[in-house]
Formats: C-alpha cells, sequence, structure tokens
C-alpha cells in the first residue's frame, strides 16, 4: 500500500509539473514581452518628439549614449524606406519601407513587430513612429523567445521539482502511517465495533457476515456432531443392552425371538442411518458419480407410493395421486430418495386415519411435485430448520415416529443438485403441503411429445386413484 500511494503521488507530481512549468514559461514571456513593449514604446516617443524639434542634430548628440547601450538598435528611415541613420551598422542597409512595423507606422503613425534581425541575428521587438516629416524613426531591442524562457527558468523548476518529490515521500509515508494505523487495529470479531473511514465499511460488515456465517458453520458442525453422537448412541445402547442380558442366560427361551426382533429393528436403524449420512456427504462434495437421465416422475411416484403401502395400512391412511406424465433429466436414485422421504414424512408425521394427497405434473415453470397431508402441521418458527440434519419439531415422539431425521435435509441437498427449488406450506392442526419445482427444460421436447401424448390419455382414465 504505502509503494502504492508513493508512485501515485510521483505520478500526481509530474503530470502536475510538465503543465505548469508550459503555463509558467508562457506567462513569463507574455509578462516579459508586455513590459519591453511598454519600455521600447516610452522611449521611442521621447526620442521621436526630441527629433521632431531638433531634427537629425538631436540624434548625432545621444549618438554616444545609444552606442553605450548595446541592447538598444536606433534607426532613423526616411519616407521613401532609404536609412538615414542605424546605430547598430555603419554599412549602408537595403531599404526598409517593406519592413512590417515601418509599413505600418507610415500607414497608422505607430507599428510594431517581433522578429529576428538580419543585421545583429537575434530577435528584435521593433517600435516604429512617423515623424512630423514623413520619415520613421524605428527603436528596437532584443527580446527572448518562447524557448529562450523556458531554457531560464528550467533552473529553477528542477529544484521545485526535487523539492516537490522529497515533500511527496515524506507525505506518502506519513499518510501511510496515518491511513493504516486504525486498520492495524482493527477488532476482527467485532469489525462493527470499529470507528473507522466510511469507505472501510462495505468490508467491514463483509468480515462481519463471514464471522457470523463461520460460528453459524461451527454451531451447526457442534450440534451435527452431538446430533449423530446422541443417534448413533441410541441404537447401540440397545443393541448392546438387549444382547449382553441375552448373552447372561438372563432372557427366557420364549422371549428370544422378541429380543432378536428389537436387536434386528435396532441395528436396521443404525444402518439406515449411516446410509443417509454417507448420501448427505456425497451430496454435500458433490460426489455423486451417476449420471443424470430422463426419469418419468408419475411413474416414480407411483412405485414410491406403493412402496409405502404398509406404511398407510398401519396408520389407515389414504393415499390418492394425480397428476400427469413428466420428464425430469435427473439421478434416478436421488429423485427417488427425494420423493420417498416428504411422501414417507406425510404418512408418518399424519393423524390415524387422515389423508395424503400427492400430485405430478407439468406446469409453466417446470415439472412439480406435490405431497398434502392432513397431519400434524409444523408451526411456523420450525419451518425453515425443518431441511437441517437431525432437526425434529416433535422431538418427544421422535422416537416412536421413527426415521434418522436426515430425510428433509436429503431432499434439500437434492434439491440443489438438480436445480430445484422446495417448499413448504403448513399450518398446525392442518397439514403440510411441500412442493418441489424442478427448472423447466427444453431438450428432447419434441423426442418425448408422442410418448407424452400417450401417457396424458391413459393417466387421464385414472388420475384419482387411491394406491393405498
Amino acid at each position: 500500500m504505502k509503494q502504492k500511494i508513493q508512485k501515485s503521488m510521483m505520478l500526481i507530481l509530474l503530470v502536475t509539473l510538465f503543465p505548469f512549468y508550459v503555463i509558467m514559461t508562457v506567462i513569463l514571456y507574455n509578462q516579459n514581452l508586455g513590459i519591453l513593449e511598454k519600455e521600447v514604446q516610452q522611449e521611442a516617443a521621447y526620442l521621436s518628439s526630441g527629433v521632431d524639434v531638433a531634427g537629425e542634430e538631436y540624434l548625432k548628440k545621444l549618438e554616444p549614449m545609444i552606442k553605450a547601450d548595446e541592447d538598444t538598435r536606433l534607426t532613423f528611415i526616411s519616407q521613401s524606406g532609404d536609412v538615414l541613420y542605424d546605430s547598430d551598422s555603419s554599412k549602408k542597409l537595403e531599404n526598409h519601407k517593406s519592413r512590417a512595423e515601418v509599413k505600418q507606422a507610415l500607414a497608422e503613425g505607430q507599428g510594431e513587430d517581433i522578429r529576428m534581425s538580419d543585421t545583429v541575428g537575434k530577435e528584435l521587438y521593433y517600435c516604429a513612429i512617423r515623424l512630423d516629416d514623413g520619415s520613421v524613426l524605428r527603436l528596437a531591442r532584443p527580446m527572448d523567445s518562447l524557448i529562450r524562457t523556458a531554457w531560464n527558468i528550467l533552473p529553477v523548476m528542477l529544484v521545485l521539482s526535487v523539492i516537490g518529490i522529497a515533500l511527496a515521500l515524506f507525505l506518502a509515508n506519513w499518510q501511510t502511517k496515518r491511513l493504516m494505523e486504525p486498520v492495524m487495529h482493527l477488532d476482527l470479531e467485532h469489525p462493527l465495533d470499529n470507528v473507522i473511514y466510511p469507505e472501510m465499511v462495505p468490508l467491514l460488515e463483509a468480515i462481519d457476515r463471514q464471522n457470523k456465517e463461520k460460528e453459524a458453520v461451527a454451531n451447526m458442525r457442534k450440534e451435527f456432531s452431538a446430533n449423530v453422537s446422541h443417534e448413533l448412541k441410541t441404537p447401540l445402547t440397545s443393541i448392546s443392552g438387549y444382547a449382553e442380558i441375552m448373552m447372561n442366560g438372563l432372557v427366557r427361551a420364549e422371549d428370544i425371538p422378541g429380543f432378536s426382533k428389537r436387536i434386528y429393528k435396532e441395528a436396521r436403524r443404525l444402518i439406515t442411518l449411516v446410509e443417509d449420512i454417507i448420501k448427505l456427504s456425497k451430496l454435500d462434495e458433490e460426489s455423486v458419480e451417476l449420471e443424470k437421465e430422463d426419469v418419468e416422475l408419475y411413474e416414480l411416484t407411483r412405485e414410491i407410493v406403493s412402496r409405502l403401502s404398509p406404511q398407510c395400512s398401519e396408520k389407515k391412511i389414504s393415499v390418492a395421486l394425480s397428476g400427469e406424465p413428466v420428464f425430469c433429466h435427473g439421478i434416478r436414485q436421488i429423485l427417488d430418495e427425494m420423493i420417498y422421504n416428504i411422501t414417507e414424512n406425510a404418512i408418518k408425521y399424519n393423524r390415524d386415519g387422515g389423508s395424503v394427497s400427492v400430485w405430478v405434473g407439468n406446469t409453466l415453470d417446470g415439472p412439480k411435485i406435490s405431497v398434502s397431508d392432513t397431519g400434524i402441521g409444523i408451526p411456523e418458527e420450525h419451518q425453515e430448520r425443518i431441511f437441517e440434519r437431525f432437526y425434529r419439531v416433535d422431538k418427544s415422539h421422535s422416537k416412536e415416529r421413527g426415521g434418522t431425521g436426515l430425510g428433509l435435509s436429503i431432499v434439500k441437498h437434492g434439491a440443489i443438485l438438480h436445480g430445484a427449488k422446495v417448499t413448504v406450506n403448513s399450518e398446525p392442526g392442518k397439514g403440510t403441503k411441500i412442493e418441489i419445482r424442478f427448472p423447466k427444460e427444453e431438450k428432447n421436447e419434441k423426442g418425448r411429445s408422442s410418448l407424452t401424448g400417450f401417457c396424458l390419455f391413459f393417466f387421464a382414465l385414472d388420475e384419482n386413484r387411491r394406491l393405498c
């Protein structure tokens, strides 16, 4: 940062000095020219007045003084342009009637010009005044050109540049320390408590968000670890207890099948839990190796509802499947898990004798699966958390209802993998409705049209069938 500030200040200084140098040169040149013009015009006016009164003899009297001033050149020109007198040349000069300042003086009474003199080899400022007899008196003095003026002030500009660079380096170091001082003492744990520049507020807010996200992730990990430990320990404790009783011969022969059944049930629960954890781990890492294919969701849902028939019969719950055939390009095994979990939850958390409605079909936004039940419902404060791992709304009856607490979390991760959106609409005591909306896909629509038309006709005949 220090080097960047120094480079920026050096660049600004150099970019500023050059135009300043040019502007200063032009200002000094114009100022010197203005002073010279005023002096020469005044002196020419005085000399012309003397010549008008005393004639050419006046110039002869002034000749020693004029020649002593090497910077002044005086020329007396007749009305016809012949040079009658010139203080810088003893040679006969050519006719000056064509000179710009002489022509202007003859026409207007006074003329001026700036040019390189062929006689003295310098750039001169000429001022010519017409006398009463029609002759012209011309006075000239050398002047610095624009380049010469720039060269004259160059040493001053170099000194100013060195001073400016030294000052810029000092200011850069000082400003860098001043700017970085509060940054070096930032409280990154509580970034918004820092009194600092307004420009850094977005950065501090971003740090605060990251801190909160890290804290939330850390809390989730702690909660996940605690939940995993509890969920694994519960069936293992049961298995270990029943096995120990049987090993010590404390079980009657007729009770052994019952104990074996309990051990088997807890072992299956443990296996299911481990399998769900592995599934979630793969979904988190997006390491699912199965290829996507076109899956007919209506037929898949019908198979799932059939597999859940024993649970429906046990609780005397009726399940109605309706809709139409619709294809989704995805991983069949994960889609099966997603539909199975939301349908099983609708049965598991339903009241005895309740009902479940499942709709599968196509919408303007893409394929959709909707599962509604008449169960216990989900309080509003819990609806955002039901997709968290091991989170259960009804914790007191969670063991009775079974499950691992990972079903809806698998649904959420599967939806992310397929670009789908899961929505929950629930009211305590009135039931829950969960929808999975898949993104609309345009490809292969033409190839599916004939099959879809046939399936629509076939399933329309039995759209509202009850499967269990």
